[in-house]
């Protein structure tokens, strides 16, 4: 069969590129043409448009950035004619991937969903696109299932994709604070100085940046060469998963690695700080569906990490909520919590799952 995936963002990728290999197993005369990165394309996919080149985060930057993405959905669509898959899957990435399905939809094409989208946070409307528009609705998160359900919505949860990630990456000794600021340059440019600040009033600690892949060394330094950075810091890129397998605690970013850092067994603390106007905008279309930002405290419907956002991430407030991280009761219930989450997430083999749900007529 002929196999066209869309994934727009570093996780994306990795995910993307796990589903192939499966499909690949299960399809061995498969043709894959796909919208990804480097690991889809090693994977076995012929990726013919980069991820980097699809991400735009936030509503300001979306809205400057419109002509391109429009050329993009031209660009897409054109090729998904000319290829005429048997198979479209669509890996979260909503913005973009939910008005394909709807494009797709009146050309009767078969679609499938690999990762939802959280419209449980953001747009329920949505919903009704979802129902309109995808034949198989793959969710990773437990919860998902029933939220699908209670809008007519049959949806098949697969377990969590990271829990194969995690359990291929080899332990080492825990011997420091990782430091996850994102994988965008306007994520980095807010988060990083706030948490190397806070991590130079600890100077005890040894301390790691993860270095995002889609960013390469010179996105950081400026950071590096400020005043007030801790004396042992190290940057380490494109290994994220070895720095977390060797950090006692982290501080991270909100987005997908909170999970990540959670399925490593590492307690942290949950930052973000975004535009005014983001923030704002926001601030508007979730607070009444949802208590928290991360995935961690998402999954377990209640506060199992602390989260810093807008004006409480700064400098004092993040040492403060560190240093108990690091030591403490604070610490040893999350660790407590930690074990639980990845008992709800499954046993891995998400990926496997959804190819053979994706291969279903």
């Amino acid at each position: 069969m002929h196999y066209y995936l869309i994934a727009g963002e570093a996780s994306g990728d990795l995910h993307g590129a796990r589903l192939v290999e499966a499909l690949r197993r299960l399809d061995p005369a498969a043709n894959l043409r796909a919208w990804g990165g480097e690991l889809m394309a090693a994977a076995g996919a012929e990726v013919v448009k980069d991820y980097r080149e699809l991400a735009f985060m936030g509503f300001v930057e979306v809205v400057k950035n419109l002509p391109t993405i429009l050329r993009n959905f031209r660009e897409c669509q054109a090729d998904i004619e000319a290829f005429a898959p048997d198979r479209l899957v669509l890996i979260d990435y909503p913005g973009f991937n939910l008005r394909i399905a709807r494009w797709a939809r009146k050309r009767g094409y078969d679609i499938s969903y690999y990762i939802s989208p959280q419209i449980w946070a953001w747009h329920t409307s949505r919903v009704k696109q979802v129902r309109a528009n995808v034949d198989r609705m793959l969710v990773i998160l437990p919860f998902e299932e029933d939220f699908y359900a209670k809008h007519g919505i049959r949806a098949t949860f697969v377990g969590h994709p990271l829990l194969d990630a995690v359990q291929q990456t080899e332990e080492l000794a825990r011997t420091h604070v990782a430091l996850l600021p994102g994988s965008r340059a306007q994520e980095i440019a807010r988060s990083l100085p706030v948490m190397l600040a806070a991590a130079a009033r600890l100077p005890d600690e040894r301390y790691v940046i993860a270095g995002a892949p889609g960013q390469d060394a010179a996105t950081y330094q400026p950071y590096l060469e400020a005043a007030d950075v801790p004396p042992n810091l190290e940057l380490v890129h494109g290994k994220t998963y070895e720095v977390l397998a060797a950090a006692h605690t982290a501080v991270v970013t909100s987005g997908t690695a909170t999970l990540e850092t959670a399925l490593f067994g590492v307690p942290q603390v949950v930052c973000y700080r975004g535009s005014t106007l983001n923030y704002w905008l926001a601030r508007r279309l979730v607070a009444s569906r949802i208590k928290f930002i991360s995935l961690v405290n998402l999954v377990m419907d209640r506060e199992v990490v602390p989260e810093l956002i807008q004006a409480n991430f700064n400098p004092v407030r993040l040492t403060q909520e560190l240093q108990k991280t690091i030591a403490g009761p604070a610490r040893d219930r999350q660790l407590r919590d930690l074990a639980r989450l990845r008992q709800q997430l499954g046993q891995g083999g998400a990926a496997q799952r959804a190819a053979a749900e994706i291969m279903k007529t």
